[in-house]
């Protein structure tokens, strides 16, 4: 697949062009000319190497696709099927005329993001960024003075039991032995899944004993199984099939062989690098993702750098990449970083830290600033409630890191759309004082 430039397209005498058939005040018409889209076609074109194949889609189609998706949470499927309904997404995403069917097939989106990977998509940050110093809705030099916290974008798997996790490691290694072939002694198709559902039984009437007694009981049927198929492992010929089971028997011997107070531990098996985090929220006591740092602007909230981070490290070692990541898309090193009470202990030397609870040594000013902190949690809020941070569909370390970009970009872009309606009607507003209001203008006295 080869990258090339869209042509821009000719005069219709049958079709109107979409900049007549919508309103040039809505706010997407004011977002789709404050957006920067060559870059796009500039930055993108280098994650595609070779010159032969079928062109591309417009690089501008899937950035505007991206933003869409996450300013309004919509799935894949979603948004590409709004697409089609709403001229002023095709305006946003460049097209000339009104289109009548699906613009791409929405696993496009899937393979667009696997080949921008996380540079490609702090593109699209940087640009959202730039489109706010625009609009007005950050200062130039809000950037200079930034928050930072962490939270949890938690992953889309079922909530981890020892029952379900070993009737599934079973019933995948039996379809991967049906697959190659291989005739197990005993698959245990029928007594698996009714003694899972038992275990649960059990503990909903806290009868632990038995629980613990049955679940010991469907182990052994996943250990039997695992054991059977890895006795046939030399009869499978060499290739993928028999890699993929060598990596799932490696699984589910790790899966039967953790202890529930080890490290490590699996807790889902399409997904084993999800973590366990606690947060000491009263609500939820556990959750099962990765950790977000989020920084955003002090005095508007907008989000200047988001970064997932594996393994759940310690808030302060999270300070450094955080701050370096702000520095790169916004080529501006912050002078400030406000943080709460996780953060000490960070080693930060280039930027002023300011935790929360400090009282020493600090001017009237940065008490505000420092006050001014608990500012970020709401927008984190915001951002798993109005956009899609409080779950995240990708697959694996390198999804979660693209998914938290882009949700900070679909915040970006809630935040300048925001911005557009408020200046929209305070010049509507203006304007009818004038017109229909005139004794109602605010008199200037000039004092003699």
């Amino acid at each position: 697949m080869k990258h090339r430039p869209r042509p821009p397209e000719q005069d219709d005498l049958l079709r109107p062009r979409l900049v007549d058939m919508i309103d040039p005040r809505h706010e997407l018409v004011k977002l789709a000319a404050l957006i920067d889209w060559e870059v796009f076609e500039r930055e993108w074109a280098g994650f595609f190497p070779s010159g032969k194949g079928r062109p591309a889609t417009p690089p501008r189609l899937v950035a505007g696709l991206l933003y869409l998706q996450h300013a309004y949470r919509l799935s894949d499927e979603a948004v590409v099927a709004r697409w089609v309904e709403n001229p002023y997404y095709q305006h946003l995403t460049g097209e000339t005329f009104f289109q009548h069917k699906l613009p791409i097939d929405p696993s496009s989106l899937t393979r667009w993001r696997g080949r921008i990977g996380e540079e490609g998509v702090e593109w699209l940050l940087t640009q959202t960024i730039r489109a706010g110093q625009r609009s007005g809705a950050i200062d130039d030099d809000s950037v200079k003075r930034v928050a930072v916290d962490t939270t949890v974008m938690e992953k889309a798997i079922a909530h981890p039991t020892d029952a379900r996790l070993y009737e599934r490691a079973r019933d995948q290694l039996v379809a991967l032995a049906q697959e190659a072939g291989v005739e197990l002694r005993q698959s245990y198709a029928r007594l698996a899944p009714r003694l899972a559902l038992q275990v649960g039984r059990y503990a909903h009437a806290r009868q632990f004993r038995r629980m613990r007694k049955a679940l010991k009981k469907l182990k052994g049927y996943t250990g039997r199984v695992m054991r059977d198929l890895r006795r046939h492992l030399q009869d499978i010929p060499e290739g993928s099939l028999r890699d993929r089971i060598i990596a799932k028997l490696a699984l589910v011997s790790h899966l039967l062989h953790q202890q529930p107070k080890g490290s490590g531990k699996i807790y889902a098996l399409h997904e084993p690098e999800v973590d366990c985090i606690s947060k000491g929220k009263a609500r939820v006591r556990y959750e099962f993702g990765c950790k977000v740092s989020v920084a955003t602007t002090l005095d508007e909230g907008f989000v200047v750098g988001m970064r997932s981070f594996t393994g759940n490290p310690y808030d302060g070692h999270t300070l450094r990449p955080a701050l370096e990541q702000v520095t790169i898309l916004t080529d501006q090193r912050p002078d400030l970083a406000v943080v709460d009470r996780g953060y000490r202990g960070h080693g930060e030397t280039e930027t002023r830290v300011l935790i929360s609870g400090a009282r020493r040594g600090l001017t009237p000013k940065l008490i505000a600033d420092l006050r001014r902190r608990s500012a970020i949690e709401a927008e984190i809020g915001h951002m798993k409630t109005d956009g899609r941070l409080s779950r995240c569909p990708l697959k694996g370390p390198i999804g979660d890191a693209l998914f938290a970009v882009l949700c900070a970009c679909g915040h970006n872009i809630r935040k300048i759309l925001a911005h557009i309606r408020a200046w929209l009607a305070w010049m509507i507003a203006v304007i009818w004082v004038v017109i229909y209001a005139p004794d109602r203008r605010p008199q200037i006295v000039i004092a003699a």
